[in-house]
């Protein structure tokens, strides 16, 4: 743990996010592969698709202050095309932007009140809850973790990689869960045996962001 382990500056979120970029293009295959399942199969190419959107808003504004960083990268990730992916995930970054404003560092409590504004942000647009195989049954345990580590006083890096486990946990339960929403919804019980894609890809983020945290911590 290095001496800027408590801190995330503009240069650690840009790696947070390019990591997860590249967390995204590594498993773009399976994602497709799960939604195939109870979709059309192409939610890995639309995630792709958004993280190439997102690293070109990135590449645009390099010393953009924090909140219009993660404004910037929420709207171009909410135009990319593909179904509700985009917005979704979009919607997820647009949310996370007000905490940010105003500050040149983000500290654990910061970061927690960041995560939770990307997840009140979806749930304004989406009527699932937790346990209807969505992304939210892998981001809701991941913002929970993050707020009670860093309320527990953990550093920013600690408290991503609890969000991170909790995704993934999150992740790995869908597969146990019947689809409600979604065009899987369509298929009833037959979702059962496979993860949510979406949830898959809330834990490939945040897998991402502890990778890019912790390449300068």
């Amino acid at each position: 743990m290095g001496a800027n382990d408590n801190c995330v500056d503009a240069a650690r979120l840009v790696r947070m996010f390019r990591a997860a970029a590249a967390q995204i293009r590594a498993n773009a295959e399976a994602l497709g592969k799960y939604d195939s399942v109870g979709g059309d199969g192409d939610h890995g190419t639309t995630m792709v698709r958004a993280m190439g959107n997102m690293e070109k808003a990135i590449g645009a504004s390099p010393v953009a202050d924090l909140k219009t960083l993660l404004n910037n990268i929420a709207w171009a990730v909410m135009g990319t095309d593909g179904g509700a992916t985009g917005p979704l995930f979009g919607s997820f970054f647009m949310g996370m932007a007000p905490a940010a404003a105003g500050r040149k560092t983000l500290d654990a409590k910061t970061l927690a009140s960041m995560l939770e504004g990307g997840l009140a942000s979806i749930q304004k647009n989406s009527k699932a809850k937790q346990g209807d195989k969505t992304m939210l049954d892998a981001l809701i345990p991941a913002v929970q973790s993050l707020r009670q580590a860093a309320d527990g006083g953990a550093a920013p890096v600690a408290c991503l990689r609890k969000a991170a486990e909790a995704a993934a946990q999150g992740a790995e339960a869908t597969k146990n869960m019947v689809a409600r929403f979604g065009r899987a919804r369509n298929i009833g019980e037959k979702s059962l045996g496979s993860p949510d894609p979406g949830a898959v890809s809330v834990s490939l983020v945040l897998k991402g962001f502890v990778e890019g945290a912790e390449a300068n911590a």
